[in-house]
This record gives C-alpha cells, structure tokens and sequence, in this order.
C-alpha cells in the first residue's frame, strides 16, 4: 500500500518514479488511488531486474510469516518457508540492480539463525526499533540497511489513549497490528475473553469504569475458562456490550498512515492491509538519513 512512498514523502525526498512489486489487490487499488503514477510491476518472481533504469533506493519488507513467534510452530520454517524465503527475490534484485541505498524491514522476533543469514548476505548490522517511540503501537521491528547515520527516533510519548476517536483503554500501546485484524470475533463476550485472557488483540471501552466492570464480571464467573467453557456455562450479561475493536481512523494512526488514506476500503480489509505494512513514520525517520 506504498508505506513507503508516504515516508519519502514524509522525510522531503523528491522521487521521480517509484515502481512497486505487489500482488495483492487491496495494496495495488490503495496505492494507485493515493499515488496514480506509481508503476505496478506484478509479481516479484516475475522481475529480471532488465526491464528497469538505473535505481538510487530498493526497499522491501519480505513476508515474516515462517519467522515470526507469533506464528504456529509448524509454521516458522524460517527462510525455507514458502512466504519468508521471499527474501532470497529481494537479495537476488539487490545484486541485480545495485542501487545506491536499500532497505530491508523484517520482523523483531526472528531466529537468531535467520537474522544471521540476512544480515551476512546484505553486509550491514541492522537496527531494530519499536514503533511504540513514534506511535501508540508496540512494533518490534528490525531494518537493514545502508543509508548513513541511523540510530533511534526520539520517543514521542504517544499513548494509545491519545488516539482514540471516543473510549478509553487499560494499556498504554496497542498490541502489534497484525493482518488477522482483518478477521475480528463478532461477540462481545469472545472479543473480552480474548482480549483479556490472552492480550493477543487490542479492545476499546466506553471507559474505565466499564472497563471494570467487565473484569469483576468476567473474574467472578468465567476466570479460567476455556472459550467453549464460557458458551456452556449459560451465564450471559450485557456488562460486555459496548467493547469495541480499533475503528479504520484509529488503525490508520496507529500506523502514522495519513487520515483517510485507506477508507476506499472496509474497515476488516483495510486492518489486513495496514497489518501488512510499515509504521511510516520510523521509516521516514530511515529515510531523513538519506539527506546526509
């Protein structure tokens, strides 16, 4: 959805002409809708690197899929997975073209195995910064590259409650954006013992007392229960009634993404696709470097 673009513009670096490798549907009609002149090349196994000009900065942020902790451990197969071993075509396009700066961003929690391989093969130590320094976000997230003089952005102290368009929230940062945003439980009930057995989404209450409530509710009769357990238990109330996940604007913010960019699309299409990208403000915190 061209995080990337919106950085560079963001840091005042003037591009000329900006071509993008995506398959997905949503990125492509987001991108051409906020910069129509960005040229799609399609599919990255599908680029030789022969059919463009000379490049001054590649970047990429190749699928974390098969690193990531988050994910089921038959899942992390590392760069032998079929989505993160992806970055083998950004490395290959690297050596192919030779531009004058890149970018790599890749998730924070990787094997230390798999950091090794690409920080050997693309010759920079990376820095790893959290997006929670430029936004309300936790975003462990780790960048190589060779523009000069990186280090970390200032903290800007942005709590999650500092966002949010109505509500408040227990926590200071939202959890990790992540595109399974884009597939949110429907009830109330599921979407508190989620939230609050697990911490694994992020939720928004009418307030703090409310937010109380629902604690005293849940600890009283459903602390240590499965999710199935709760559905056979036959308790019902109507204390969870008003939790609510991030609207489309919030999720935007969280991302530092400017307002509105994305509302071509729902608000579920539009959580998959910011959980897929970058926090533009610490890569345009990246990319001021390149004025150096």
């Amino acid at each position: 959805m061209s995080c990337g673009q919106i950085a560079l513009e963001k840091a005042d670096i003037n591009v000329d002409t900006y071509f993008a490798s995506e398959v997905k549907e949503n990125g492509i009609k987001v991108t051409q809708r906020n910069y129509p002149n960005t040229i799609q090349l399609g599919n990255v196994l599908e680029i030789t690197g022969d059919e463009l000009p000379k490049i001054n900065l590649l970047i990429g942020g190749s699928p974390c899929q098969n690193l990531s902790v988050a994910m089921a451990k038959e899942h992390r197969k590392g760069l032998e997975g079929d989505k993160s071993s992806l970055f083998y075509e950004y490395y290959r396009l690297l050596n192919k073209i030779k531009p004058k700066y890149f970018l790599l961003e890749n998730v924070g929690g990787m094997d230390k195995k798999d950091r090794t391989i690409i920080t050997e093969l693309l010759g920079v130590e990376p820095i790893q910064i959290n997006s929670k320094l430029v936004s309300a976000q936790l975003r462990n997230r780790i960048y190589w590259t060779n523009i000069p003089n990186i280090k970390q952005p200032e903290d800007k102290k942005i709590n999650l409650n500092d966002i949010l368009d109505d509500g408040w929230s227990d926590r200071e940062k939202s959890r990790c954006l992540l595109e399974s945003d884009s597939r949110p439980l429907t009830t109330s009930l599921k979407m508190f013992h989620r939230y609050y057995s697990t911490g694994f989404t992020t939720l928004i209450f009418k307030s703090e007392q409310h937010y109380k409530d629902c604690v005293e509710h849940y600890n009283t009769y459903f602390k240590g229960m499965s999710a199935k357990e709760i559905d056979q238990s036959g308790v019902t109330s109507n204390v969870y009634n008003g939790v609510r996940y991030l609207y489309q604007s919030e999720l935007e913010k969280l991302q530092t993404v400017p307002k509105g960019y994305t509302d071509i699309l729902t608000r579920n299409e539009a959580a998959g696709l910011l959980g897929d990208g970058w926090t533009v403000d610490t890569v345009a915190h990246i990319f001021r470097g390149l004025h150096n």
